[in-house]
């Protein structure tokens, strides 16, 4: 009789156990988030942004892991971009040429964030350039680059001896110059062309051979003297903040305020806002279905618009976040972009042509 009660009691306790199943008692977490692992070709000033730890975990846990590989943006359209799930280069021009060579043509491409162009300079140098109407102080750290009068000085193959008050400075000689990278392969490069070719172009876009003609020899003047062109702004920033390089150098706004924001010693340096600029917005080319949510991720995630304003990006309409999270470096930086001409760049076509002239 025991026997056959424990049997029943037994069954009677896998009856129940299969009812709480049934009805929704189990307490097993559910599945975790799916992730996919894309890889992308980018350009290097946003290589520390994606190597960021906290980065790499606000994108796990949306799903993403994400490797990347630099290249200057104006050459990705010459690698083998079937072998990447995306492309974000610096800038939007280069990215109908990187669409239509990965045959993605029509992709709906994000921009999440931009950054200005900036010169960086020695402060002796900056205080010639000051001294000697090129340049406008607005601060000890800051100031404004007088595309004008620079690009007359530029032309005119204009040397620092020949500059009031630069004898005092034994380490300002030779002509005076801004150190790029190849505008033909750099997007840095080729917006400062796009830039100083408006000013010299009567503050006008560039936008046919007559215009490129006219223009082309000055730029070339500004390449030319420079002798052998970086590849990327990554080098010549490093360089510069090392104690090393030339006194001026052409970078993006984002280098400097993701230095200042990490505590890094800014060294001797003086940031000079062009009066006439280019922005860069960096734009995300999806290239395969895995990689097609991820550009809108980077521009409306609230922890990833905030970790790029960390490394020194601006999200876009993201002027706020910007200033309140720089506000303590204000004497390098100008938050509102204030006294700043924003142009349009040329045509893709146009832009290279310029670059090839200016090469030589």
């Amino acid at each position: 009789m025991r026997r056959i009660l424990g049997i029943a009691l037994a069954v009677l306790l896998l009856g129940g156990v299969v009812a709480v199943a049934l009805a929704g008692g189990d307490k097993t977490p559910p599945t975790a988030t799916k992730t996919v692992t894309v890889k992308g070709v980018i350009g290097s000033e946003k290589s520390e942004y994606f190597r960021d730890p906290d980065v790499v975990k606000a994108l796990a846990d949306k799903g993403y892991i994400v490797k990347t590989e630099t290249s200057g943006s104006w050459a990705m359209d010459q690698l083998a971009l079937k072998e990447f799930d995306f492309a974000f280069p610096s800038s939007s021009e280069p990215a109908p040429e990187i669409e239509a060579a990965a045959g993605v043509k029509g992709a709906q491409t994000t921009k999440p964030f931009f950054s200005p162009l900036v010169v960086i300079a020695r402060s002796n140098a900056a205080k010639v350039l000051a001294d000697n109407n090129l340049a406008k102080m607005t601060g000890k750290n800051s100031g404004t680059l007088l595309m004008g009068p620079y690009l007359k000085a530029a032309g005119e193959d204009r040397k620092w001896q020949q500059l009031s008050g630069s004898a005092a400075y034994a380490e300002l000689t030779g002509t005076v110059f801004i150190k790029t990278t190849d505008p033909a392969t750099s997007n840095s490069g080729a917006l400062f062309l796009a830039a100083t070719s408006n000013v010299a172009n009567g503050n006008s876009v560039v936008s046919d051979q007559a215009a490129v003609d006219r223009t082309a020899p000055l730029m070339q003047k500004l390449i030319s003297v420079q002798g052998v062109l970086e590849p990327s702004t990554d080098d010549p920033f490093r360089a510069f903040i090392s104690g090393s390089g030339e006194p001026l150098i052409l970078a993006y706004e984002s280098q400097v305020a993701s230095l200042l924001q990490q505590k890094q010693a800014p060294g001797d340096m003086v940031v000079l806002y062009p009066d006439t600029t280019v922005n860069s917005p960096h734009t995300f080319v999806p290239i395969s279905e895995n990689a097609k949510e991820l550009g809108s991720l980077l521009a409306n995630d609230p922890k990833l618009r905030e970790l790029a304003v960390r490394h020194g990006f601006r999200p876009q309409n993201g002027v706020p976040e910007f200033t309140a999270a720089t506000a303590a470096h204000a004497a390098y930086l100008n938050p509102e972009l204030t006294g700043i001409r924003q142009v349009s760049a040329p045509t893709v076509k146009i832009l290279m042509a310029l670059a090839a002239r200016a090469k030589g």
